[in-house]
């Protein structure tokens, strides 16, 4: 049997990246159609690649009693560090339009200490939760909406007074984005080909998404770092992000 960070483990991965998401139908059948044959594998692989979410998630204020969202919440796994304060939650929903992903997600939430934890099947940009919640989480999902700032001006609005916005996302750094971080800014060259590269696979980092964040909301983090990419010797941009909108 393969190691689960072996290259044949990720074979399921690797081919439909390199295939490439589909351009064809509504935002839904993509994802469907990009993650289905992948979704088993998907969590082993992101491990990898999608970096700075257990030290977003670290910073989380729930205090008993919280109630939680994710957007575009996938397979569940960004829970998972927040496992031992599930049980204390008064809800966490996690909402996806991707069945394959909710599938694994569900299976998640029938293990002990999940009870409070619920897959929902539904668009980021409309979906509301009963009542005002205390936190929206947005991990690595809004490079993958085609109106991300739609789903920004969602969570916003689902939040309660003084709730927070948690964002931990791929991104190309321009010049705002630098001053934002205050770090340097990626060469032209450099942010088209990582918005090419990404953008294969229905990614797609937008200068513009930090500079938005921060206007809509107060800051209480922002910061731009770099992670490994499986297989490349490259490493690429991505920021976290907290805020309480104004």
């Amino acid at each position: 049997m393969a190691d689960s960070t072996s290259p044949m483990s990720d074979l399921a991965v690797l081919w439909q990246m390199t295939r490439g998401m589909d351009r064809r139908g509504d935002h839904a059948s993509r994802l469907e159609a990009f993650y289905a044959g992948q979704a088993e594998a998907y969590d082993r692989f992101r491990e990898r690649l999608l970096h700075g979410r257990d030290e977003l998630l670290a910073r989380l204020p729930l205090p008993p009693g919280s109630v939680l969202v994710e957007l575009g919440a996938g397979t569940g796994r960004n829970l998972e560090p927040l496992a031992a304060r599930l049980p204390a939650l008064g809800a966490a929903y996690l909402v996806d339009l991707c069945p394959s992903l909710l599938a694994v997600a569900g299976r998640r939430c029938s293990r002990p200490g999940w009870q409070r934890v619920a897959p929902v099947h539904a668009d980021a940009t409309t979906w509301r939760p009963p009542s005002p919640v205390d936190v929206v989480l947005c991990s690595y999902s809004l490079t993958m909406m085609p109106d991300w700032r739609a789903v920004v001006d969602n969570a916003c609005a689902m939040l309660k007074p003084g709730g927070l916005l948690a964002v931990v996302d791929f991104t190309v750094v321009d010049a705002a984005t630098a001053r934002l971080a205050g770090i340097q800014a990626q060469s032209r060259l450099g942010r088209w080909a990582w918005r090419t590269w990404f953008g294969h696979d229905g990614v797609h980092p937008d200068p513009a998404m930090l500079p938005h964040l921060a206007a809509r909301c107060q800051v209480e983090h922002l910061a731009v770092g770099l992670g490994a990419v499986p297989y490349l010797p490259l490493r690429a941009a991505y920021a976290t992000f907290l805020g309480r909108p104004r």
